[in-house]
């Protein structure tokens, strides 16, 4: 028994072969090809056999349905609705010979076995043959003489198929966005006759006009109907509107003002079938309107536009986080930069109070030893202490804010904080005095001088955010908070860790601790609790 599908708006018959399974998909090698956003590229397998029907999903995203339900494989009988997608055919016995069809439920929005074209019923749509085209001559020039009418609809389709993948190649070689919309652009004139092609991103909810231009290749400032675009978007669908200032479904003002004749609107869906904006084209001349031929293929068009367009989104993304992130590493610990980096709302314009806990260490009489020093072996001195005492921080999730001559300042809890910030904090200020043991070590043996630090940690709230001028802003911390860090780290011994009774107060397991007497602190109207943490 043979079968064949036929569309539900009765334009396009498909016969099924028997006894050989048929891939029904959106890629041109398919053994049914369906130009469609809704279509996967393998989408699902057919197979027509003397004692049935048989329907297999191939794993696609938008699903196969049998009478509005979805199916992961099943069967189907003449007379049932069978939806790829939003396509949708009717399954009848190719001799004509239909069994009375199944009652089908109405189906929501989500189960929608149709894709709306958006062909109006006043007039049948006028099938002209598409002009000449760089594009098309280019193809032309390789193909034999006329061919006999019976292959000459195929002959046509190869050279569509042709001319896609010429443009897939030009695409691909565009080097940002800005020239990846001129190249659709420059397509979309060489493969239609248009007046007009407009490119729409989605900037959050708003649809943000990309590029428009006319068939001179100059800028246009007519705006893109509203009515059309937001159609197209929101449902996810192509429309061809071929008389589109008489069509009720999208009359507006500006269609009508714009004598807009003939539209093309289709959605440009992304690879998680998200919405990534529209391509728009028109005409105004009331002797050329768009025919279906040219709606198949600019569906096909912007399908493989919208695929360009997520590639370069993606791409300059992932370029503008690693500059991002090359730049953070600099300062912030690696897992840190890379999590800021990544997030659009952990540097906020104009910075935010937030709790921080605040180290300061400082070398004890480095002036006096640098004096004795050249400034070729001080250099080098302090780049080894230096390189030692960051990786120190970053090995606990710290942020390097700044040096301060022969001293180094650091922070945990901006622009991203955890409930143990303290405790990293003091973590990483008992391993700066065991890495400086051990750079002491090596000094020592090889007759270099030694250095002696004492660090200073307070906790409290700050002001985090970027501070400077016009030419120069850096992150940082500013407040009391800090300014008595400072103060600690210089009242602190060598080998010495001193910590305030805030700091000690926002640790979760205190270490043993020696209280100092109460110490008058500079600003400080009273007199300052502080601790000295017994090292083991």
């Amino acid at each position: 028994m043979s079968y064949k599908l036929t569309s539900v708006d009765g334009t396009k018959t498909i016969e099924l072969r028997d006894g050989r399974p048929m891939i029904v998909g959106r890629a041109p090698t398919s053994d049914i090809p369906i130009i469609d956003p809704t279509i996967s590229r393998r989408h699902a397998e057919l197979h027509a056999t003397d004692k049935g029907f048989l329907i297999r999903d191939l794993g696609s995203s938008n699903g196969t349905f049998v009478n509005g339900s979805r199916i992961d494989s099943g069967r189907a009988t003449a007379g049932d609705l069978i939806s790829f997608g939003k396509v949708g055919f009717r399954l009848v016995l190719s001799d004509g010979v239909s069994a009375s069809a199944p009652h089908v439920p109405s189906l929501t929005p989500t189960q929608s076995s149709t894709i709306l074209k958006s062909l109006p019923s006043h007039e049948p749509p006028v099938r002209e043959a598409p002009p000449p085209t760089e594009v098309r001559r280019s193809i032309r020039a390789k193909t034999p003489p006329p061919l006999a009418p019976a292959t000459e609809s195929a002959e046509k389709s190869r050279e569509k198929l042709a001319t896609l993948l010429e443009v897939s190649k030009g695409l691909g070689k565009s080097v940002n966005l800005d020239a990846l919309l001129e190249n659709i652009v420059g397509f979309a004139y060489q493969i239609l006759e248009v007046d007009r092609v407009s490119i729409l991103l989605l900037d959050g909810d708003e649809l943000v006009p990309k590029i428009a231009r006319d068939k001179r290749g100059g800028d246009t400032d007519r705006a893109v109907p509203q009515s059309i675009a937001r159609t197209a978007l929101n449902d996810k669908v192509a429309i061809l509107s071929d008389n589109a200032g008489q069509d009720t479904r999208f009359g507006g003002q500006s269609i009508l003002m714009q004598q807009i004749r003939s539209a093309i609107c289709c959605p440009l869906i992304g690879s998680e079938d998200n919405a990534l904006g529209v391509l728009y084209i028109d005409n105004v001349k009331a002797n050329h309107r768009f025919s279906e031929d040219d709606f198949e293929f600019c569906i096909a068009f912007a399908g493989i536009a919208a695929v360009a367009i997520e590639n370069e989104q993606f791409a300059t993304r992932i370029h503008r986080e690693a500059v991002a992130r090359s730049n953070f590493e600099r300062f912030f610990a690696p897992k840190l930069a890379k999590q800021i980096a990544e997030s659009s709302e952990s540097l906020r314009p104009g910075g935010e109070k937030r709790p921080v806990a605040v180290l300061f260490s400082d070398i004890r009489g480095f002036t006096a030893l640098s004096e004795t020093m050249r400034p070729d072996e001080t250099a080098k001195l302090l780049t080894e202490y230096f390189t030692e005492m960051v990786e120190c921080v970053f090995r606990h999730d710290g942020t390097l804010d700044k040096f301060i001559g022969d001293g180094l300042m650091a922070q945990w809890g901006a622009p991203i904080g955890s409930p143990d910030d303290a405790d990293k904090a003091l973590d990483a200020a008992r391993e700066m005095l065991h890495e400086l043991d051990a750079l002491n070590a090596d000094w020592r043996a090889s007759g270099r001088p030694e250095l002696q630090i004492g660090i200073g940690l307070n906790y409290g709230e700050a002001f985090a955010g970027n501070i400077g001028s016009e030419r120069r802003l850096e992150y940082t911390i500013i407040g009391d908070t800090v300014n008595t860090a400072k103060r600690v780290c210089q009242i602190a011994g060598e080998r010495e860790i001193l910590i305030t009774e805030e700091f000690r107060h926002a640790l979760h397991s205190s270490p043993p601790v020696v209280m100092c007497d109460p110490t008058d602190l500079k600003n400080k109207s009273q007199p300052v609790n502080l601790y000295r943490v017994v090292l083991e």
